[in-house]
């Protein structure tokens, strides 16, 4: 399905008129709407009811009234359109008088809630589709009905799909596209099929339950006692069977095929429930409440998108940070991502209860989340960091019913391919504009060695095809890069195959994954620079303390640097040894920082990080100390900028396959910022200088967003920064956590 963008109202023919017939609640409003909105030359009016007429005009529903409806249809010409808002089943008689009269200029549209059969009509009685139907259904409406129930403003934020189908004519989805949104609807078009299967599922079988409900109670003896101390939750859901019993008789008969489909999936489902009830099965209970929570908060971007997590707002977010400021105080960053991944991931394979604390609410440790849900991990939470997980154990995950989509991260992503090569059942992995693009054979040949079968999109790019029930076979893999993900992809294929896994890396990469399959228990070697684990172990929950990500730690680490005067205090930061990159090429360029109160959490070391200004000076970056910063570039190239002399970073090019280009992004933007920076195959040299105002686009990547919004506190004037809705993937609340320490940061919706 896709939206369209809203046309302005001019796109509506001038001078054209609307033809409404059948005045109910839908129709009166679109009619009302219309007129009081001037769209149109003049609204029209037909109804078989004088009644309904009379108070169309009486209440200014309409301009005129028409009960001869061939002379009103006879009469009109091109630019004028004509909406059909009679009940589903009348439909058809009013599509043969709309064949004899209306003229084939002439637009026109429905407003049915089922599409299937007002098309499978029109094509009985045309012989074929006219060019100028554009079928249409408005999801707008109360338990209120007829002409006196029309509001002007019913359509306004809602959504109204248009399902054109290839004989029409564009000229005339366009001017029906543009009707919708002048009475303030969002318009989408999907296809008819498409239509009726969403639609009965999350409209048509709720009202079938609500009346069933209703009617049920209504039958029982202490009816009167059961609807006086009926709760809110019983109101609210019972509401819509106060609809028009007419026209839900209607769009039942008319849409029966899928209504049946999806009434007999959700009567399985309260089977299986009843059964639960009757046994006291509190795991698979408290298993479909909380799936259901979490569906229901993402209802609205699963009929949209058919997509199980929403990755960013469709509204573009800027930030606008003014130049100068001094940071002080004391903050906690959000819960490390890769920490939050894996806790998910082997929490949900472990035997037993794994409770998180200090977890990511971020979009990406949220895609995680939401992919195991979706292979039947039952998860409480997240509430305030803390997470609940239900282990299944190694061979317990179910397949999904559909793709797994994963936004914009590449983390799960990798990884998570590591585990489904092990699984009995096939699946899919897909991701957003961004993910899409991403290198995924890195991890796809090497499971391939090790008798895994994954397809991937051309390029080697997602979406990848995990096909399942292939045994795996230990490997002895030498990484021909460093690379954390690809590390740990392997071992998690690893916990399946027969015999030892190795990966031995070229230079050191994070061991979040070593160190946490140690925590459930599980038996992992290291020697020097291979790690290897044996297959048909056991993992065993237990408690997780997720702490602080050194990643967003170090954009306010950064800050403090070049911000003159400041002194801040970053709590409970993790510094896991292949983390610390960022501390170190600070130290060399000559930075203040100060490790307080170290000590392990969950096997992690962590501390709290203070940080004073000082002058940095401009370095070559050791290569030796990439792999431990290579998520940390963007901030440090900030830093650079903003060091005297010049700074060369080599041996980076993974930089080049992240969220974005990162090594390119960073040049671009910092030379509109009067910043010299020149990249390389593999890095970038820039020479310190003075930041100047501008605008810089982070083409959706959150850290390069993160980057330019500290680089403000050393600029000569406001930078403005298109493209960061991507923030929340990793950092959750940056703008109220800058600000609090000094930062001068607001947030703009374009």
């Amino acid at each position: 399905m896709t939206d369209s963008p809203l046309p302005s109202v001019n796109k509506v023919a001038p001078g054209g008129r609307l033809l409404v017939i059948g005045l109910g609640l839908i129709g009166g409003s679109l009619s009302l709407a219309a007129r009081q909105r001037h769209l149109f030359s003049e609204v029209i009016g037909a109804s078989r009811s004088p009644e309904t007429l009379r108070k169309a005009l009486e209440l200014g529903v309409v301009d005129r009234v028409e009960s001869d409806l061939p002379m009103v249809l006879a009469s009109l010409r091109a630019g004028d359109i004509v909406v059909v808002g009679v009940p589903t089943l009348t439909v058809p008689k009013i599509i043969a008088q709309l064949q004899e009269y209306l003229p084939p200029e002439v637009s026109f549209t429905d407003v049915a809630s089922v599409k299937g059969s007002i098309v499978t009509a029109v094509k009985a009685i045309y012989g074929t589709v006219p060019e100028q139907f554009v079928p249409g259904h408005p999801i707008a409406g109360s338990e209120k009905s007829g002409v006196s129930a029309s509001l002007p403003d019913l359509y306004d934020d809602h959504r109204v799909i248009l399902t054109p189908l290839a004989a029409t004519a564009e000229v005339h989805t366009a001017r029906v596209r543009a009707m919708w949104s002048g009475v303030g609807a969002t318009v989408s078009e999907m296809s008819v099929e498409e239509h009726d299967e969403v639609l009965a599922a999350t409209s048509h079988l709720p009202h079938l339950l609500a009346y069933s409900l209703v009617d049920t109670l209504a039958s029982m003896e202490e009816n009167r006692e059961i609807f006086r101390y009926a709760a809110g939750g019983f109101r609210d859901f019972t509401r819509i069977a106060a609809s028009d019993p007419i026209m839900w008789h209607d769009i039942t008969l008319a849409n029966s095929a899928a209504i049946v489909e999806v009434l007999d999936s959700v009567t399985s489902h309260l089977q299986s429930l009843r059964t639960a009830i009757l046994s006291g099965d509190s795991e698979h209970l408290l298993g479909v409440f909380t799936r259901a929570k979490e569906a229901r908060h993402h209802f609205q971007i699963m009929l949209d998108n058919k997509a199980y997590l929403q990755t960013m707002d469709s509204t573009e977010i800027q930030y606008r940070v003014e130049a100068g400021g001094v940071l002080q105080g004391q903050a906690r960053v959000p819960g490390d991502k890769s920490i939050s991944h894996r806790a998910i991931m082997l929490g949900s394979l472990a035997e037993g209860i794994t409770e998180v604390s200090g977890f990511l609410e971020g979009e990406d440790s949220l895609a995680t989340l939401q992919a195991f849900r979706d292979m039947g991990v039952v998860i409480e939470g997240p509430d305030k960091g803390r997470v609940v997980i239900h282990g299944v154990g190694l061979q317990g995950l179910k397949a999904p019913a559909g793709p797994l989509y994963l936004g914009n991260s590449g983390t799960s992503m990798r990884l998570l391919v590591g585990i489904l090569a092990g699984q009995t059942f096939d699946s899919v992995l897909t991701g957003d504009e961004s993910l899409s693009t991403r290198p995924m054979k890195r991890v796809a040949d090497p499971l391939a060695l090790m008798g895994a079968e994954i397809e991937t999109g051309e390029g080697g790019t997602p979406p990848l095809r995990i096909l399942g029930n292939h045994s795996l076979q230990s490997i002895d893999y030498n990484l021909p890069m460093a690379s954390a993900q690809v590390k740990s992809c392997l071992l998690l294929a690893g916990l399946y195959a027969n015999g030892e896994t190795s990966v031995t890396e070229p230079a050191p990469t994070r061991d979040h994954t070593e160190r946490m399959l140690r925590g459930f228990g599980y038996e992992v070697k290291t020697d020097k620079g291979r790690v290897s684990l044996n297959g048909d172990g056991v993992l065993q929950g237990g408690p997780i303390d997720v702490p602080s990500d050194i990643s967003s730690a170090t954009f306010f680490m950064v800050a403090a640097s070049i911000a003159e005067g400041s002194d801040i205090t970053l709590s409970h930061v993790g510094i896991n040894p292949t983390r610390i990159g960022v501390i170190n090429i600070l130290r060399l360029m000559g930075g203040d920082i100060t490790l307080l109160n170290e000590r392990l959490a969950g096997g992690e070391p962590v501390a709290d990080i203070r940080v004073r200004s000082s002058v940095l000076k401009g370095i070559a970056i050791p290569e030796e100390q990439v792999p431990l910063a290579i998520d940390e570039f963007p901030a440090i190239f900030v830093a650079a900028a903003c060091a005297e002399g010049t700074t060369l970073l080599t041996g980076a090019e993974e930089l080049r396959v992240k969220e974005s280009d990162r090594i390119q992004a960073m040049a671009d933007g910092l030379a509109i910022l009067g910043i010299s920076a020149k990249p390389t195959a593999d890095g970038i040299v820039i020479e310190g200088g003075q930041i100047q105002s501008g605008e810089v686009d982070s083409l959706g990547d959150h850290r390069i967003a993160m980057s330019f919004a500290i680089a403000g506190l050393r600029a000569s004037g406001p930078i403005l920064i298109r493209n960061c809705n991507n923030v929340a993937t990793s950092f959750p609340g940056f703008v109220d956590v800058s600000n609090s320490l000094g930062l001068k940061l607001g947030e703009v919706n374009q």
